[in-house]
């Protein structure tokens, strides 16, 4: 019989970085605002060492800047940023839904109409965060029954700007929230339905609008 071994605790930085991560996510921390190490190791009782650890893994996912002797700062995408940003997304997430369909076809539904159920209550509250949580798992769902572990890493590394950006770059909830939930819909019915082609379109078209939101969101700022 093979030994039983039990999974590690998240190290205390692993969960200084998820928490801070999800602030990121979540808007508590804007674009390009500075994030203090003292502020962060105070407000969770912690040494500064985990904090600055938790700040690395941060950089490496793209969502902080470092820069020595100044300090660590919350990204600021460019509108060249923006558009690599979509044009990588268009490339992985067609694919990846191709491959769930096969993989994991009823997972995959099961998954992406839970974030839609949780989309429409949001879109009527006005809760930026509840939909932009939703509409991350939506598309990391694609991902999550993809079968293929690397194109989902692949996604993961850009995972947390998108979501980001969702929230920071189209807050308070506008009349494109309406249009994109539908999009969202839309793309359910051609996922289902195994219409990959008109399904790649309607991705294509949808991140696409994302990215012009975001690029006029960011010349208003």
């Amino acid at each position: 019989m093979r030994s039983l071994k039990l999974d590690a605790p998240k190290s205390l930085s692993q969960r200084v970085m998820l928490r801070l991560r999800q602030a990121i996510i979540d808007g508590e921390f804007a674009l390009g605002a500075a994030i203090s190490e003292e502020m962060v190791a105070n407000s969770f009782g912690v040494s500064r060492t985990p904090v600055r650890e938790a700040m690395g893994q941060l950089q490496a996912q793209g969502l902080v800047v470092i820069r020595p002797q100044v300090g660590s700062f919350v990204f600021t995408p460019s509108a060249e940023d923006i558009t690599a940003l979509c044009t990588f997304r268009i490339a992985l997430e067609p694919k990846a839904a191709e491959l769930a369909f096969r993989h994991d076809r009823d997972g995959a539904i099961a998954t992406i109409n839970d974030a839609i159920a949780a989309m429409e209550p949001a879109v009527e509250a006005r809760d930026n965060i509840a939909y932009g949580r939703a509409d991350s798992t939506f598309h990391e769902g694609l991902f999550a029954h993809c079968g293929n572990r690397y194109l989902a890493e692949s996604y993961q590394l850009v995972s947390g700007r998108v979501a980001a950006l969702r929230t920071n770059l189209t807050s308070p909830i506008d009349v494109r929230t309406r249009s994109s939930f539908d999009e969202h819909r839309k793309l359910l019915d051609l996922f289902a339905r195994g219409e990959h082609a008109a399904f790649e379109a309607a991705m294509t078209t949808h991140i696409t609008n994302s990215g012009l939101v975001y690029a006029k969101a960011l010349k208003v700022e």
